[in-house]
């Protein structure tokens, strides 16, 4: 499976039944989301390599875990900031969120001006490559 296209993919994120309902009250004012998620489908790291090239490419070059958001991880948590569509009474519906149909949600976070990087990102060339068609 690639893990690309996810910038139209809709996904409905329903609350789960201790969660209460004002929990979202005031999201609708966002425009964006960070969802936590666990890739409960993914290997544990160990035993997979910690150090691979990304998606086995063998153009790119062979880089630790932590330099990589691959879904393989140690802890399995993942982060992805999702576009918010529509907010219900105990859901919301996002595009973009790179997880898979029925991954566990940890948290949602709203995307705050202030919250994301300052000043000017330094990414590896490898690494645009990869996003070309990601979203």
């Amino acid at each position: 499976m690639v893990d690309d296209d996810w910038g139209q993919v809709e996904c409905t994120i329903e609350l789960a039944p201790d969660v209460p309902d004002e929990a979202v009250s005031g999201l609708s004012t966002f425009s964006h989301v960070e969802i936590v998620t666990v890739a409960d489908r993914a290997r544990d790291v160990p035993p997979d390599p910690w150090r691979r090239r990304p998606r086995g490419n063998p153009a790119w070059p062979d880089v630790g875990i932590f330099a990589q958001r691959n879904k393989d991880r140690p802890n399995r948590i993942l982060v992805s900031t999702a576009q918010l569509v529509a907010v219900g009474e105990r859901s919301l519906v996002v595009r973009g969120l790179d997880a898979l149909d029925g991954t566990p949600v940890l948290d949602i976070k709203p995307v705050f001006r202030w919250s994301g990087p300052r000043g000017e990102i330094r990414v590896p060339a490898w690494s645009d490559e990869l996003g070309e068609n990601y979203f």
